[in-house]
């Protein structure tokens, strides 16, 4: 994959912190922000993930009458 430059600035608290977690992990600064910013991404797909199960949680009775549902969450076979 093509790398493309991206210039930030933070204070130096932070650019130090940076340094730091980089190098105790073995890593550069570069790879070290790459994979946050993957990680914080990958969050998305969790969250999304974490509301659809809230969701239906919240309607679980509505699917069941509508859809039909044994007392174990299995879906009814239709005749």
């Amino acid at each position: 994959m093509a790398k493309t430059q991206l210039n930030v600035r933070v204070d130096e608290d932070t650019a130090r912190a940076a340094r730091e977690r980089a190098l105790s992990r073995g890593m550069s600064v570069n790879k070290y922000i790459e994979e946050l910013v993957r990680r914080d991404a990958g969050e998305l797909g969790r969250t999304f993930v974490d509301a659809a199960a809230d969701f239906m949680k919240q309607y679980e009775t509505v699917f069941a009458e509508e859809f039909g549902a044994d007392s174990e969450g299995r879906h009814r076979p239709v005749d």
